[in-house]
């Protein structure tokens, strides 16, 4: 749209001209609209709370607040809105993450990497028939989740130091015990001290393993953690994945291209929290264990706090290798592969 009066190109739904105030046609559409925009005595201009799109009360463009901004400035005119003081809390939150992997063959370049990837797995993808490469846009519960595992280990190496020290002692001892003229067995021949160390280093493992001094270790972690909601996608459950969630922006199913299936989820909010504080507290305990041996004992406590409904773009690609079905879980938005089954 044109202003009548000086030509400048404006909003379609702009009530007036951005550069010399005329007002348009628009005027009693749009000011229905700005019944959610209200000016306060000190001339700030406020808006619902829990808007998720504006007017400008000055020239009437549209105005789409990003995920988690207060203050929004119109970026033809200038106007700035304020969103009321609870801001955006009392929002069901609804985000989504675009859709970069725009096409099948994209995502097969990136399944087969994923697939061939090591010396096992050399020409996988060739020696396999593609039976589906489907796009689907799939709900997922993002829980915050603040864990906190407490272990207490052994010290491996204050350990195997005084193993050590124990082995040459008694092999020295038993080194001296084993002299004289007996042949045969511990002590005979002519290297009493190294059978003596040999004999004193079995005794050692016998007497102190596992035994060694202890350290008490904080591992502590906090996730985003995503919970597929959707009750039929279960074995496709992301284990150790995080979305790229900065990029996420509120749900809008116009920013996806059309005839892409969206999925609506059947798993609420609170199932979602209990099986999200369990799959991490079992991460946890995991990351442990790689990490430290000897483990004595651990426990972990897992705090819960903000969740929100996360669409994101998933290519399913199903393989077919000598009879066995290989299904991968590929993030469209990423391009990174969520998790496998059959590899």
């Amino acid at each position: 749209m044109y202003c009548a009066r000086c030509g400048t190109q404006l909003p379609d739904d702009a009530v007036f001209c951005i550069k010399c105030g005329t007002q348009t046609g628009q005027s009693s559409q749009s000011m229905s609209t700005l019944t959610t925009v209200e000016s306060t005595n000190a001339g700030q201009v406020v808006g619902s709370a829990n808007a998720t799109s504006l007017k400008c009360p000055t020239c009437g463009a549209s105005i789409a607040p990003k995920f988690g901004e207060m203050i929004i400035t119109c970026e033809y005119c200038g106007a700035s809105i304020t969103l009321g003081s609870l801001g955006w809390s009392n929002i069901k939150k609804q985000t989504m993450l675009v859709l970069k992997v725009r096409t099948a063959d994209d995502a097969t370049q990136l399944v087969r990497s994923m697939m061939d990837r090591g010396l096992l797995h050399r020409h996988l993808q060739e020696s396999s028939t593609l039976e589906e490469m489907n796009l689907s846009i799939v709900p997922y519960w993002l829980v915050g989740v603040s864990a906190r595992t407490s272990i207490i280990a052994t010290n491996m190496v204050m350990e195997g130091a005084q193993v050590a020290t124990t082995a040459a002692l008694l092999g020295v001892m038993a080194g001296g015990l084993g002299g004289g003229n007996r042949r045969g067995g511990f002590g005979g021949g002519g290297a009493p001290l190294l059978e003596g160390a040999l004999l004193g280093s079995m005794m050692s493992h016998g007497m102190g393993g596992g035994s060694g001094p202890r350290k008490a270790i904080q591992v502590n972690q906090n996730y985003n953690y995503p919970v597929v909601a959707l009750k039929g996608l279960t074995e496709y459950q992301p284990h150790d994945y995080q979305f790229t969630i900065e990029e996420r922006s509120l749900f809008d199913i116009s920013k996806y291209p059309k005839g892409i299936k969206i999925l609506n989820g059947d798993i609420s909010e609170d199932a979602a929290k209990n099986q999200a504080r369990t799959l991490v507290d079992e991460l946890q305990s995991q990351k442990a264990h790689a990490q430290y041996h000897m483990i004595q004992q651990i426990s972990s406590e897992e705090d819960l706090s903000d969740t929100e409904l996360l669409h994101v773009p998933i290519w399913f690609a199903r393989y077919n290798h000598k009879g066995n079905k290989i299904v991968l879980i590929l993030d469209g938005n990423s391009g990174n592969v969520i998790n496998s089954t059959g590899l």
